[in-house]
């Protein structure tokens, strides 16, 4: 059974500019929030070339419905602040996700549900791990033309995935012995919360685009404000010279969290 999760449109954002003129600027914002996030205001003004009084407008109304929120987590996360009151940053919440995505999601999971019911959980995998193989060869060339530096190899990847829709950033850790993959907005979701599936399938797509393990350390659909995989910088010790994605030398290892 052939069951396909529709990419995420942005028909609902298109019509909303014809009724409020701002609408636009805002939907940019929230992409932003969703890409860089935690992010400041300055850093928002400063990316969208506005005025200190209109972002702050435009992030009154986003975190008025909900759709953003100032991020909580550890002071440890946060980037170097000068002396006086730290900025207030930004992530977006599950209402602003699913203000970037199509309300699809029921319908596909309860076309996951049945193809379970019918054809077993192993149908279940079967179509997780065909969906990221569209992924993977969309992606292949541009990633194995980065050549075998894996820094240069996350980013090219974080570019592929952000022009399909998933907001992406790749982000040093400190100590520089990684890098971390972050995806600000997942197109499923929802139904991932349910077929996690989706998102263990997808972590093994970017080991194998990467040639390195990678760890899955949180995810949208299990409660984290990103999607986050811990990338190694070092590489598979012996590298591929073909534009066929290498096979990791470890397993991937899938852990759900809640905060990035």
């Amino acid at each position: 059974m052939d069951v396909t999760l529709p990419a995420a449109d942005d028909r609902t954002a298109t019509d909303a500019t014809h009724v409020d003129p701002d609408a636009g600027t805002r939907q940019r914002v929230l992409q932003i929030v969703a890409s860089a996030g935690p992010v400041s205001a300055a850093e928002l003004a400063a990316q969208l070339d506005l005025a200190p009084a209109g972002i702050r407008r435009h992030l009154g109304v986003l975190e008025a419905t909900d759709q953003i929120a100032v991020h909580d987590g550890a002071a440890g996360l946060r980037r170097p602040q000068g002396r006086g009151r730290p900025a207030r940053r930004y992530v977006v919440t599950s209402r602003g996700q699913a203000a970037l995505t199509h309300n699809y999601s029921e319908l596909a999971t309860q076309a996951l549900r049945f193809l379970a019911e019918t054809a077993g959980q192993q149908a279940v995998q079967g179509f997780a791990e065909q969906r990221v193989r569209a992924l993977e060869e969309r992606h292949v060339a541009a990633v194995a033309a980065a050549g075998d530096d894996v820094a240069e190899r996350v980013r090219v990847l974080a570019d592929g995935l952000t022009a399909d829709g998933y907001a992406a950033s790749a982000r040093p850790v400190p100590g520089g012995l990684a890098l971390q993959l972050c995806q600000g907005h997942c197109p499923v979701q929802e139904v991932a919360h349910e077929f996690p599936q989706l998102c263990e399938a997808e972590a093994r797509a970017f080991s194998r685009l990467l040639g390195v393990h990678v760890q899955r350390l949180a995810t949208l659909a299990g409660g984290g404000h990103v999607c986050t995989t811990s990338i190694p910088l070092t590489i598979a010790p012996t590298p591929s010279t073909s534009a066929t994605p290498r096979t990791p030398a470890h397993p991937v290892l899938s852990v759900e969290g809640h905060s990035a």
